[in-house]
């Protein structure tokens, strides 16, 4: 198992053109492959407006055109592709928020759709509610890797607790977050969300973000961000578009949880936490 990994981060515009979206795509992946990435990371919903109106609009079926493309690309360079998230339209007819994770080889290696869904009314802030053409997935999502195991979740789901620590206990150590704060919850918690999850569950913690775009309904915070296992910020993007590329030694997990064994420590003969199905 290798521990070091070169993640490249790509914080777009989202486009309400497919065939921009395509091509802001292939540069991504061009990118990340000329940096010599092991793993390029989009942001929630880059190919979709964050709009519920939207969401049906652009939604395709799991092995459509977007997934297609996605699948191809992170073969053609070899790269691993966290393909942030899309809008899938289900088999049940459903509508879901859901992240594909692709190898190397352009096999589809995760899937995860939203469980947690953002419906949201903050005084003098910000109103939204996913659920009005959303339904909630209900898999806590981990994949393996040559770097070891990974965990994946989408935006609103890093704010709860339960789900990070779960995909440590199944092994990850490093959790990847397409995701979307805006201009209310971005000040107040994004950077306290990514450093608490890493600092409890003793991983890294990566979310990616569009970027703010004042044209568009959604004003996306931004911000793509790595925290580690100690609880620290290891770099973090503005609101613009751009690129971030960060090299990691996943083996510090593995140290940090020896010299500080929280995972270890816990209480299971007073408290348990487990999945229901």
């Amino acid at each position: 198992m290798k521990d070091a990994i070169t993640i490249l981060q790509a914080q777009t515009r989202v486009s309400v053109r497919k065939e921009e979206t395509l091509e802001i795509l292939g540069i991504c992946c061009r990118a990340a492959a000329k940096e010599g990435a092991d793993l390029l990371a989009l942001g929630e919903m880059f190919c979709c407006p964050y709009e519920t109106g939207s969401f049906p609009l652009y939604a395709e079926e799991e092995g459509g055109p977007l997934w297609s493309r996605c699948s191809q690309l992170a073969a053609e360079h070899g790269i691993w592709l966290s393909a942030g998230s899309m809008p899938e339209r289900g088999g049940d007819g459903r509508i879901y928020n859901t992240a594909y994770v692709f190898d190397r080889e352009g096999r589809q290696a995760a899937k995860h759709r939203k469980m947690h869904l953002f419906d949201i009314d903050v005084k003098g802030g910000q109103s939204f509610c996913e659920s009005a053409t959303l339904s909630p997935g209900n898999e806590v999502t981990v994949f393996d890797t040559e770097f070891g195991r990974m965990g994946l979740c989408v935006c609103y789901d890093i704010r709860f607790p339960e789900l990070g620590r779960l995909m440590a206990l199944k092994g990850a150590r490093l959790l990847l977050c397409p995701a979307s704060f805006n201009h209310t919850t971005g000040p107040a918690h994004w950077e306290l969300l990514f450093r608490s999850q890493a600092m409890f569950n003793q991983v890294f913690a990566v979310g990616t973000a569009p970027a703010f775009d004042e044209e568009a309904s959604y004003h996306s915070w931004g911000h793509s961000i790595v925290t580690g296992p100690w609880g620290e910020v290891i770099g973090q993007m503005d609101e613009r578009e751009g690129f971030r590329l960060t090299r990691l030694n996943l083996g510090e997990t593995g140290r940090i949880r020896e010299q500080l064994p929280l995972l270890r420590h816990r209480r299971t003969d007073v408290y348990t936490l487990e999945e229901t199905h």
